[in-house]
C-alpha cells in the first residue's frame, strides 16, 4: 500500500517580537515563511509604539499567506514617546482599523478556519484583558493583592500606561470584553475544533512557574477558566509570560510562544528560533 503525502501549509504562531529592541527588530525582519501556505498568529506585544507595531505586521503580512492579531497590553498602552496618543478603547479601535488596512485578522474581525494539516478548526484570536482575579498568594481582594506587589517591587507597567478609557477602571473593560468574546465562541460551528489565541494565557496555571507570583494579577482572568475544555480547543495559544513552553491541561495543548525580551532569550540561545508550530504537515497512511 502506497503512503500519501499530505502537504499544506503550516500555522505558525509567535508573541511578544517587543520590536523596540533592535536584536528582535532583526529577528523579525528575517522571518520567513516555509511555504506558501503558511498561516502566521501574532498574540500580542508586537511593540509599545504605533508606528512600530504596524511595521511588524506589515512585513509580515507580506510573507505569509495569512496573518493573525490578538492584542497584547504593550499594543494598548499610551506611551510618552508615541505621536498617536489614543487611550484605552479608542487605541484599540485605531490598532483593528490598521490591521485591517493591511489585511491582518483581528478580533473583531470574522474567526477564519484553518484547513491545512491539522484542520478542520477555527482560529479565534481573542481579547480579553485581566480582572485581578489571579491575585497574589495570600491575599483574598485586588486591594491586598496590589499591595503585596507594590512592597515587592513587583508592578506591571500597565499600571501607568494601559488606560482603560472609557471604562472606570481594566476589570470593567475585561468583564465587557470576557461578555462579548463568549457571546461570539457560543456561535462558533459546534462541529469545529478551535485554536483559541490569546495575549493572556486563559487558566492560571502556565503563570505557576513565574519567578515572582505577584505578577500573576496582570495575566488573565478566573473568567476564562474552563474554556479551553468548553470551546473545544485542540490548541490554546497564548504569551505574556515570557516562558516559551507547550503544557497540556484536561487534555488540551497550551503553546505559549513568545520571543520575549533579549536579556531573556539569549540566556537560551544566541539564535533564537522565533516561530513555534500550532500545526505542521505530516504523512498520513
Amino acid at each position: 500500500m502506497l503512503e500519501n503525502m499530505v502537504m499544506a501549509g503550516t500555522l505558525f504562531a509567535v508573541s511578544d517580537l517587543h520590536v523596540a529592541h533592535p536584536e528582535n527588530r532583526r529577528i523579525v525582519e528575517g522571518i520567513r515563511p516555509e511555504s506558501d501556505e503558511d498561516w502566521l498568529i501574532v498574540a500580542g506585544d508586537v511593540g509599545e509604539i504605533f508606528e512600530d507595531v504596524e511595521w511588524a505586521l506589515r512585513q509580515l503580512r507580506t510573507r505569509f499567506r495569512q496573518v493573525i492579531w490578538a492584542p497584547g497590553n504593550h499594543e494598548l498602552w499610551t506611551h510618552p514617546q508615541d505621536p498617536v496618543t489614543l487611550r484605552g478603547d479608542l487605541r484599540y479601535r485605531a490598532l483593528v482599523q490598521m490591521c485591517r488596512d493591511i489585511g491582518v485578522l483581528t478580533p473583531e474581525d470574522e474567526y477564519a478556519q484553518w484547513d491545512g494539516f491539522g484542520g478542520p478548526v477555527t482560529v479565534a484570536p481573542l481579547f480579553l484583558l485581566y480582572d485581578y482575579t489571579f491575585r497574589a498568594p495570600g491575599t483574598t481582594t485586588k486591594e491586598e493583592s496590589l499591595k503585596k506587589a507594590y512592597e515587592a517591587g513587583v508592578v506591571c507597567a500597565d499600571e501607568m500606561l494601559l488606560h482603560p478609557d472609557p471604562y472606570p477602571d481594566r476589570e470593567s473593560w475585561c468583564a465587557d470584553r470576557v461578555a462579548e468574546t463568549e457571546r461570539r465562541l457560543n456561535a462558533v460551528d459546534p462541529a469545529v475544533p478551535t485554536v483559541l489565541v490569546t495575549h493572556w494565557p486563559l487558566d492560571r496555571r502556565p503563570t505557576e512557574p513565574l519567578w515572582f507570583p505577584e505578577f500573576a494579577q496582570w495575566c488573565g482572568t478566573e473568567r476564562t477558566a474552563g474554556w479551553h475544555t468548553r470551546f473545544r480547543a485542540a490548541v490554546a495559544v497564548y504569551g505574556h509570560l515570557h516562558i516559551p513552553r507547550m503544557t497540556t491541561y484536561e487534555g488540551v495543548r497550551f503553546e505559549e510562544v513568545s520571543l520575549g525580551y533579549p536579556r531573556e532569550w539569549k540566556r537560551r540561545t544566541a539564535d533564537p528560533q522565533p516561530l513555534r508550530r500550532v500545526f505542521a504537515p505530516g504523512k498520513t497512511g
